[in-house]
């Protein structure tokens, strides 16, 4: 089992910069790519980024290019989400989530945190 725990929602105005985090614990972190998705009310989970075991690789929706950027550090067991230039549309809870292989698709993820409530006000 691989528990998560994310950290670091708030309330923030449109425009403004937030990071969140999640760590690990349970098993080796490295074994697995990593996900961030989010849910606003009403719609589904989707991603929002994705980044591979050794960090080399990445997977972003179109809408968040270039504005928000996922990383790791293995040495910590936390992956981050550094979201800038928020927008209110960008209003959910996000999740991270686990795997064992990079992908996209929310059903292939084995392991959830709770998720971090992050909202943007205009």
């Amino acid at each position: 089992q691989v528990q998560l725990v994310e950290s670091g929602g708030g309330l923030v105005q449109a425009g403004t910069s937030l990071r969140l985090s999640c760590t690990a614990s349970g098993r080796t972190f490295s074994d697995y790519a990593m996900g961030w998705f989010r849910q606003a009310p009403g719609k589904a989970r989707e991603i929002v980024a994705a980044i591979s075991r050794n960090g080399g690789n990445t997977i972003y929706a179109d809408s968040v290019q270039d504005r928000f950027t996922i990383s790791r550090d293995n040495a910590w067991n936390t992956v981050y989400l550094q979201m800038n230039m928020l927008k209110p549309e960008n209003t959910a809870v996000y999740y991270c989530a686990g795997r064992r292989g990079l992908g996209p698709s929310t059903s292939e993820y084995d392991y959830w945190g709770q998720g971090t409530q992050v909202t943007v006000s205009s």
